[in-house]
């Protein structure tokens, strides 16, 4: 008897439970109407590339880009479905049609935008310049080892500027040992992974700064935009997450995003969209 009325009242509670989540689902109203793959679902091919992108021990997306998208899909009803990728997968992702996205720092290239359409900028990724004496300058670099990480923006001005005197590494971990060790005497990544880094305690005794304007190196004064990729055909979609993400920018969302890994607010603050060459 008593295991029938244990029975009866969980059965009832699981019903209101259900009739609860039902009510609120129905409750959520989408800000735009468009279409993603799955209906009701945002797919997300997501990059182990922290603090932009990655999916943390509980299996939950992470990082910039990944908080960004889920307020994305909070704001339009959406569930989030994520994929863990390989970086060099992700693009395709999309564009096969398995992702409505990917998150992963993904530049506004020119390039780029030749096979996919690119999101509002969600921030900047600035360069920074990585040393034990807090150097900021790109005259600081003249005449050092200086070791920074293939395929940044700046690395082709580096290149001409400094020559022999550039180290090129596959990753940043393999930099910052070498920098911490002595082999470089400045390490050239961008500001956001060094930040988040020093906010958990790695990269200790060495100090990370935004790197100031210099004629020499354009990145230093035109800072990529980082982008949530999507297909050309979603056009729809785009147009909800442009709108999504200016309405992050005004409310201070992202601004709150940037803080809690560690970054200034200011990245922030985007300017107009552009392409880089």
């Amino acid at each position: 008897m008593i295991n029938a009325i244990w029975k009866k009242t969980l059965t009832g509670a699981t019903a209101a439970l259900l009739l609860t989540s039902v009510a609120q689902a129905q409750d959520c109203k989408p800000k735009h109407d468009f279409k993603t793959i799955t209906p009701g679902v945002l797919t997300i091919a997501v990059t182990n590339y922290a603090p932009h992108s990655f999916i943390d021990e509980s299996g939950a997306m992470r990082g910039l880009d990944g908080d960004i998208a889920t307020e994305f899909a909070k704001r339009e009803c959406l569930t989030v479905k994520p994929i863990a990728v390989d970086p060099a997968a992700a693009i395709q992702y999309v564009l096969s049609g398995q992702a409505d996205i990917t998150t992963g720092d993904w530049y506004r290239t020119a390039e780029r935008a030749k096979v996919m359409n690119l999101s509002y900028p969600l921030y900047k990724d600035q360069m920074g310049l990585y040393s034990k004496d807090g150097v900021k300058t790109v005259e600081d670099l003249v005449g050092k080892k200086v070791g920074t990480v293939q395929g940044y923006l700046w690395v082709t001005d580096a290149k001409k500027m400094l020559g022999a005197d550039l180290r090129l590494y596959p990753n940043s971990v393999n930099m910052h040992q070498d920098l911490q060790s002595g082999r470089i005497d400045i390490g050239i990544d961008g500001y956001s992974n060094g930040a988040y880094a020093a906010k958990n305690g790695s990269l200790k005794d060495v100090k990370i700064e935004i790197a100031q304007p210099d004629d020499r190196i354009r990145a230093t004064k035109e800072a990529a935009q980082a982008s949530l990729p999507y297909a050309k055909s979603a056009t729809d979609f785009g147009a909800a997450l442009d709108a999504n993400i200016q309405d992050m920018h005004k409310d201070g969302t992202i601004a709150a995003i940037l803080k809690s890994y560690g970054l200034d607010e200011k990245a922030g603050d985007t300017g107009e969209p552009m392409l880089i060459e």
